[in-house]
């Protein structure tokens, strides 16, 4: 990986699961190797839930957090939800 050239310009080509680059012109033998397809990462997180799901999870929070500042109802539950969780969290000695 670090074959690029600066101001080159390069042709990007998939031959199964590798993504390979050569230089606009060369030969196709000249090619590397510059990366794998997304697809076969891991996007699995350590809960097992898709990395998907935590992206709109977290969409969807800083969405309540953000109608909460307009929408007192909205605020007093938040401020709830986030005691529970604190005291959920402290251990007794």
């Amino acid at each position: 990986m670090g074959n690029l050239k600066p101001n080159a310009t390069y042709i990007y080509e998939r031959v199964g699961d590798v993504v390979y680059a050569r230089e606009s012109g060369a030969d196709p033998s000249t090619r590397f190797e510059v990366g794998y397809n997304f697809k076969d990462y891991d996007s699995r997180t350590t809960d097992g839930r898709s990395l998907h799901d935590h992206m709109m999870d977290s969409k969807l929070w800083g969405e309540i957090r953000r109608e909460a500042k307009t929408n007192p109802a909205l605020q007093t539950a938040l401020d709830r939800a986030i005691m529970i969780y604190r005291l959920s969290k402290d251990k007794p000695l």
